[in-house]
Formats: C-alpha cells, structure tokens, sequence
C-alpha cells in the first residue's frame, strides 16, 4: 500500500526524511512508549518491523553513553524571601508539632516509670515539714507542661520564619557584592 506524489514517484517513508541521530532518538523514544492494554503485547522492535512476529528485526540502538560524570558549575547568585519564608514556616510548623509531641511522649514515659512519686519521696524527705505536704505535679504537671510547650512551640516557629527571610535578605545583599555560592555538580 503505496503512495505516490502528483510526479508519479512513490512517496518517501516518514522516517526517511529524518537525519539519522533524530531517527535514533525516535526509535529510542518509541522503544520506552508502553503499548496500550487491550491488544497482544509486542516488542518495541516487532512493532517497528511491522509487527511481522519475527526476532530477527534489527534496530540501531544509540551508542552508549561514555562512562565518565559530566560536570556542571552553578552559581546561587539569589533567594527568594517569599520562598524561603514559605519553606521555613511550613519546617519550623513541623518542628513544633514534633516538639509538642515529644514532650507529651517524655512526660507520659516519666509518669508510667513512676519518676515522680520517686522525686516525691526525696524531696519530701529531705524538706521533712510535717504538715506540708510536697508534690511535684503542681509544678510539673501534664497541662502545664503541654501547654509550655506549645507557647515554645509557637515561639519558635515565628523566630524561625522571621530569621529565614532575614536570612534570605541578608544573603542577596551579600551575594551582589561577592557572587554568591559557588557549586559544582556531577551526574554520576
């Protein structure tokens, strides 16, 4: 099933016009494209042969890549405040909530140990006040922990957002002076 142009001659492939590396690169492309369910599966290079079934259908294959790392020099010439700002509120925001809850973790390990009634017993010893009775849970009892560390918390996550962005300013001021962060990345 041939075609031919207006002149009589028999029309070219699709293929034929391509120059050679890009021919490469769209075998090499169609070779990686999944087939579409619903049908028998055939290899890229069975497809390409005309789907005949026959193994013996040959493809050029691209050369292989040469083994060495390629190397490229980057510069981090600015930071975006927004950016930098939006990073460090949603980090620090993390950290709080992994602070919050640590300590609530800590202070239930505590109390299951018995650590309190221990510190109890010692103080209360060594302070011997026979009508007064020591208790440690009023200085260091859950709701009061809890809530301390959530005011940190939320302490923490306004200074690390504010110093972030400081830091982003701070940082385009100094790079149009000197240039900035100099990197060198491989692709191994």
């Amino acid at each position: 099933m041939s075609t031919a142009d207006s002149a009589g001659r028999p029309a070219r492939p699709s293929g034929a016009a391509r120059p050679a590396r890009q021919e490469a690169a769209t075998m090499q492309r169609d070779a990686t494209r999944p087939v579409p369910t619903g049908r028998e599966a055939v290899p890229a290079a069975g497809r390409e042969a005309g789907a005949s079934g026959s193994t013996a259908a040959t493809a050029t294959k691209p050369a292989p890549r040469p083994a060495s790392s390629r190397r490229v020099k980057l510069t981090v010439s600015r930071i975006d405040p927004w950016s930098a700002m939006k990073m460090s509120f949603l980090l620090s925001v993390a950290l709080g909530i992994a602070l919050v809850v640590a300590t609530v973790v800590l202070w239930t390990v505590l109390d299951a140990m018995g650590v309190f009634d221990k510190v109890n017993g010692v103080i209360g010893s060594v302070i011997q006040d026979g009508g007064t009775r020591f208790d440690i849970l009023d200085f260091v009892g859950f709701t009061r922990v809890v809530s301390l560390s959530i005011v940190i918390a939320v302490v923490d996550v306004i200074l690390i957002t504010a110093i972030a962005t400081l830091g982003a300013f701070l940082y385009n001021l100094s790079s149009a002076l000197v240039g900035g962060v100099h990197l060198t990345l491989t692709d191994d």
